[in-house]
């Protein structure tokens, strides 16, 4: 079964830094492209950034050079560090990955920037 959590959220002064993360079990992340996503209050979800199992990594053109994606194979963690954050930035932020033709989704981490 195929589990993924995340954590690391919290609220946070504009200008500041976050770094969240997601563990899976009953996957491994390096066989894999993860995604991170993020939902704020009546929008759309939209993605974030991706990485793939080859460590390449991608990002929303509005927030490359503020937000980095990495992964952690011995820990079967993948992390999103943001930095120079925004009120705009508040949102839910989900951790996604796929096995096969499944989605997988953890519980979604809740970041709030601060004015």
């Amino acid at each position: 079964q195929v589990q993924l959590l995340e954590s690391g959220g919290g609220l946070v002064q504009a200008g500041g830094s976050l770094k969240l993360s997601c563990v899976a079990s009953g996957i491994w992340f390096s066989i894999t492209a993860t995604c991170w996503h993020r939902q704020a209050p009546g929008k759309q979800r939209e993605l974030v950034a991706r990485i793939t199992s080859g460590g390449s990594t991608d990002y929303a053109d509005s927030l490359k050079g503020r937000f980095t994606i990495s992964r952690d194979n011995a820990k079967n963690t993948v992390y999103l560090q943001m930095n120079s954050l925004k009120p705009e930035d508040t949102a839910v932020y989900y951790c996604n990955t796929r096995s096969g033709t499944k989605d997988y989704w953890g519980q979604g981490t809740q970041v709030t920037v601060s004015s």
